[in-house]
């Protein structure tokens, strides 16, 4: 999906965010066992960047991920958490946002604090890639999902947020339950170890996970047994809990 640049605009309505700060998003999805990250493309640039935004002076950090979150995917209910904050003193000082757009001529734009430091906030979101509706924001023109193993160039210090945002999903692969999302509602074992695999980087033993999965009492097995042969048809299962969390 395509937008154009809307600088005017935003110039008129930068009174109403908090200055220097933002919210910048990995959003990850799960498909064709592949672990993927929404990004968008700078407007009529060859760069990247994640899913970010701003904070309205009358809005919390929480409800203001939420709502860029919305705007970016089109969806209510997701995992979402706060991972890491970004504040390093040079994180934007060799491309500034004025570069990346070419809106050096734009002296509004150049001295304004949209294109100065920033302190950004980061978190992670878990979605179903299937019922994702890409959307760009007012600095860029497409949203597309990219491969973590095959990421395009990216602004500031994008790369190392989706990083840091990997590594604190890893870390908390079972106590948050980060399946809720990134699956369709029901699912078979295999396909719940392949999304465990995925993300971790390294195959699991089949009985050993099954049992794990099974003792961490989470899942529900459903009675109706998945399309296939009797006696080899996989049972599917579902998560017991509820799918929305902002922790």
């Amino acid at each position: 999906m395509e937008r154009n640049v809307d600088l005017n605009g935003f110039l008129e309505n930068k009174q109403n965010f908090i200055p220097h700060l933002s919210i910048d998003s990995v959003i990850f999805g799960f498909h064709q066992d592949q672990l993927k990250v929404l990004l968008l493309r700078v407007h009529d640039s060859g760069v990247w960047s994640l899913s970010g935004g701003f904070v309205r002076m009358e809005e919390g950090i929480d409800p203001a991920a939420l709502r860029i979150l919305r705007e970016r995917t089109g969806l209510e209910n997701v995992y979402l958490e706060q991972y890491h904050t970004f504040g390093h003193e040079d994180r934007s000082k060799k491309n500034t946002l004025a570069d990346i757009l070419d809106f050096g001529h734009t002296e509004e734009f150049r001295n304004s604090w949209l294109n100065k430091r920033f302190v950004s906030i980061g978190y992670y979101a878990l979605v179903d890639f299937s019922k994702v509706n890409p959307t760009p924001d007012s600095f860029s023109d497409i949203a597309e999902w990219f491969d973590l193993k095959d990421l395009p160039p990216m602004i500031f210090d994008h790369r190392e947020m989706i990083h840091k945002a990997l590594e604190s999903l890893r870390a908390n692969l079972d106590t948050k339950l980060v399946g809720f999302n990134l699956l369709p509602e029901t699912f078979t074992m295999p396909e719940l170890q392949s999304l465990y695999e995925t993300i971790l980087g390294y195959p699991l033993r089949r009985n050993n996970f099954q049992r794990k999965m099974l003792s961490m009492d989470i899942l529900e097995r459903i009675e109706k047994l998945y399309t296939g042969a009797a006696n080899k048809a996989p049972y599917l299962y579902k998560f017991k809990a509820p799918t929305t969390e902002v922790v």
